[in-house]
């Protein structure tokens, strides 16, 4: 990071130097990397569970869902889906028996999902694993906030590619 944008705060940074853009490339790519890697835990910890009736995309959104009764639009951008891909991932979890699918008391054209007893158990086992890949990454206090620092970085990217397609790039500078 240059010089200038670590002294002042409150100035606007110069245009971004080769090596900040590398890194940025660099993260942009890992991220997309690190989701198709994450898929790859999660269908391995369904093998283990003895788990083939879904995938682990279904999966993260039986996490998604957790305790809560959304309506699919909630969880739709909960988790960035998009509605013909939504609508496949829940057929299969209603066909499979992991969530129920009914009409809200409030508005009977929202649907709102709720997890069966089946859902609740692998809920509970996908968080299991979590615990175990979360002590494997934070062993001591350094790596916690260095998880924190990540964290609020990651937060930020997500911002920003946000209103980049919302707002289509306008107002960024």
């Amino acid at each position: 990071m240059s010089t200038q944008r670590r002294a002042g705060a409150e100035s606007k940074p110069d245009a971004v130097d080769a090596a900040e853009l590398a890194e940025y490339h660099g993260l942009a790519r890992l991220i997309e990397r690190m989701h198709r890697r994450f898929l790859d835990v999660v269908r391995a910890g369904l093998l283990r569970q003895g788990v083939d009736d879904i995938g682990p995309v279904q999966a993260l959104m039986v996490m998604l869902i957790g305790d809560d009764e959304p309506s699919v639009r909630d969880l739709m951008e909960r988790g960035y889906y998009l509605g013909s891909n939504a609508s496949y991932s829940l057929k299969i979890l209603v066909e499979a028996g992991y969530i129920d699918r009914g009409a809200s008391q409030r508005d009977r054209r929202t649907a709102r999902l709720r997890l069966t007893d089946k859902g609740r158990t692998l809920r509970d086992d996908l968080f299991k694993l979590e615990q175990v890949q979360a002590t494997a990454l934070v062993r001591n206090e350094a790596e916690a906030a260095d998880l924190k620092a990540a964290y609020r970085t990651l937060r930020r990217l997500d911002r920003i590619w946000g209103d980049m397609v919302r707002y289509a790039g306008q107002g960024l500078d």
